[in-house]
């Protein structure tokens, strides 16, 4: 049964089905698009490293790095054609990622969209792993993970994770260590695979020109049942609000200094979390928006250039709220941000500065919906986040001066924050 999803505020549609097969499946054709943007993901990513399924009582602890080892060994299959040699044949351009919550595989077209819907569902679904072709993999990846090393703004936030987060598996690279990888065989694989690869843990997003029966009619016919005995049940350590550490410096090639400031914030989760990122991107706004004073002052004073930017950082058991740039001098940047935040704690916020902000994260969200790799990656976001598509817009329409002023109250504390810098090696 294909479900309609409307915004009355929008004035769109999107279907959702919850396909027999486990897979939920979300569908946002486009008018007047020339491209469509598909994404297959699970709620399977680098944090994942201690799980269960179906009704083992045990908690199993994996290698770091799984999760992204299995999105590069799924695109090899027994025949020896990978998915990008299927790919090229129909003109769609293919990629895979795997970040802390979630490996996706996307593909984008212009034409021949159900042959490249058809190669994604397909080479997804058939996992071939062997121990020599493991092995072949471990040396591309144990290269890949230190070229990460020597990448600055790789650097400079896995160390900032590090200095926010004691426990939490959010503090280690994405791809593993060189040494967890090496501890990785064909077994492994297969067995996180099967737990984490079912329909029931997976969905299927698409956004942009393409026949949405069409697209049912290729899910009904490739997507495999879901084992419902291996439903993954991942577990996440204890984490304290305290942060491990207050500053972190290393050194790497780059002209001038990278830095990275969090504050660590309260994990929430579904709705009470779509207001939570509501409230707090446009109290960002106010504080460190193009129109803040503290971004004026520190751009006029060259302490930040137009590098600096946020972000809202949150997942599972996770929450913090980002900053980084480029500085001659990251630690004034920190102190004047600190300050900022102090001021408004301790004066308050102007109605005006409010209404300036709403507007402005408001339009951002509207513009969201003109792009379809946007659309599909916000689909199943909120998917991940048990939440509905249109729920962040209206919560952000939603948003009072009282909300932003009780959030401000209790959030960018500078008792739980921290700094990393990349200085230059001379």
């Amino acid at each position: 049964m294909i479900q309609e999803l409307k915004s009355e505020r929008l004035n769109e549609t999107y279907y959702r089905i919850d396909h027999p097969s486990g897979l939920t499946v979300l569908l946002y054709p486009m008018a007047g698009f020339s491209t469509a943007y598909a994404l297959y993901g699970t709620r399977y990513g680098s944090i994942d490293t201690t799980f269960r399924s179906g009704d083992n009582e045990e908690f199993i602890t994996v290698p770091e790095g799984v999760a992204h080892f299995l999105e590069h060994k799924l695109f090899e299959n027994e025949d020896g054609v990978d998915a990008f040699e299927l790919f090229a044949k129909t003109g769609a351009s293919a990629n895979a990622f795997t970040s802390f919550d979630r490996t996706c595989y996307e593909f984008t077209c212009t034409g021949h969209f159900e042959e490249s819907l058809e190669i994604l569902l397909n080479f997804v679904q058939s996992p071939y792993f062997t121990e020599k072709t493991v092995e072949k993999e471990q040396g591309i990846i144990g290269q890949e993970i230190r070229m990460l090393q020597d990448r600055p703004g790789w650097k400079v936030l896995f160390n900032l994770l590090n200095a926010l987060y004691v426990n939490h598996p959010v503090r280690v690279d994405i791809g593993g260590t060189v040494e967890s990888i090496a501890e990785i065989d064909a077994e492994l694989l297969y067995r996180c695979y099967r737990t984490f690869y079912n329909a029931n843990n997976m969905v299927l997003a698409i956004a942009g020109n393409f026949d949405y029966k069409k697209a049912a009619e290729i899910v009904d016919r490739c997507v495999k049942p879901a084992d419902s005995s291996l439903k993954a049940d991942s577990k996440m350590p204890a984490e304290p609000l305290e942060v491990a550490q207050k500053k972190i410096e290393d050194k790497l090639e780059v002209s001038v200094p990278l830095f990275n400031i969090g504050y660590k914030e309260l994990p929430v989760s579904g709705m009470n979390l779509v207001k939570a990122l509501a409230e707090l991107e446009i109290l960002v706004e106010i504080v460190t928006g193009e129109g803040s004073r503290f971004y004026r002052e520190a751009y006029d004073a060259s302490l930040i250039n137009s590098t600096f930017s946020s972000e809202l950082f949150t997942g599972p058991n996770y929450f913090a709220v980002l900053f980084d740039g480029e500085s001659r001098e990251p630690m004034k940047v920190y102190e004047a941000l600190n300050r900022a935040i102090s001021g408004f704690k301790k004066n308050g916020i102007l109605p005006d500065e409010f209404d300036t902000a709403k507007r402005a994260v408001y339009g951002r969200y509207v513009r969201g919906f003109n792009n379809v790799e946007n659309i599909s990656y916000s689909l199943i976001t909120a998917h991940f986040q048990n939440v509905g598509l249109y729920d962040m817009i209206e919560a952000v329409a939603a948003v009072t001066f009282d909300d932003v002023t009780k959030r401000l109250a209790g959030s960018m504390e500078e008792g739980r924050s921290a700094i990393s810098i990349v200085n230059p090696i001379q």
